[in-house]
């Protein structure tokens, strides 16, 4: 039988939230533009038109927030490790019959990313009987690939393919990783079974020792197939991207 495609009526995109953040504490409700930041990523993922939106919130203030725009958000355990556990959690509350057999975990902290990247998210599965996709951009900043805090996807792509398997994740490359480099961008899609298999894995030892969830996926004998895009999505962690955030969105 042949596998399931993504379309508007099979896909959820599931947005995690949680007011607490080190550097930003309560950066879902911050204002961008005069609207909350979950509410500019709830409209970002709205704009993309790939399946149903849902908010997956650790506390009510950010479930009002997205309630009040006109959105879907469920309230979820605040204590759930990661945002893939609250998505998961999120999916088996509103909805036990199943009907969404694919889900983009969106992160709540993207106000201003194209919405055709959240659409990329998606294509691999049309080239790869994946378990889980996700996005990665060609590095031409030098510092970036000696740059721990960079992420790195391992694959190859044939060609002008702009797919491809991702073999490895690395944080510090090893020595006969050859360019070009791919920045990896953390936005997930996965088939449903892939996502409950996935949070229900304990900790890899290359998960712990990278501080990368993916290699769970990897570790375990999980297809992760990656898209290559033009841009990195700009992420909001600290109060000086906040203000960037606003001065991108307002213009």
């Amino acid at each position: 039988m042949t596998a399931p495609m993504p379309d508007k009526n099979n896909t959820v995109v599931i947005i995690p939230a949680r007011m607490a953040s080190s550097r930003l504490p309560g950066k879902p409700l911050a204002d961008i533009a005069g609207l909350p930041m979950i509410v500019q990523v709830w409209k970002r993922a709205c704009e993309a038109d790939i399946g149903e939106v849902l908010v997956a919130a650790a506390e009510a203030e950010i479930c009002a927030a997205i309630t009040e725009a006109g959105g879907r958000a469920v309230l979820t355990d605040p204590d759930l490790p990661s945002g893939s556990d609250r998505s998961a959690a999120a999916l088996a509350l509103e909805d036990p019959e199943r009907k969404y057999e694919f889900i983009v975990n969106l992160q709540g902290d993207l106000p201003a990313i194209d919405p055709a990247a959240i659409s990329a998210s998606l294509s691999p599965f049309a080239s790869y009987d994946a378990d889980i996709t996700t996005l990665a951009t060609k590095i031409d900043d030098e510092e970036e690939i000696t740059n721990p805090s960079v992420v790195k996807a391992i694959t190859s792509f044939e060609g002008n393919q702009p797919t491809a398997l991702a073999t490895d994740f690395q944080r510090i490359l090893d020595a006969d990783i050859k360019p070009p480099f791919w920045h990896h961008i953390g936005i997930y899609a996965y088939r449903r079974a892939a996502l409950e298999k996935f949070v229900s894995l304990p900790v890899s030892k290359r998960e712990a020792e990278r501080s990368l969830e993916q290699m769970r996926a990897l570790d375990n004998g999980m297809l992760i197939a990656i898209t290559a895009i033009d841009t990195i999505p700009f992420g909001v962690d600290t109060p000086q991207d906040l203000e960037r955030a606003r001065k991108i969105l307002e213009s």
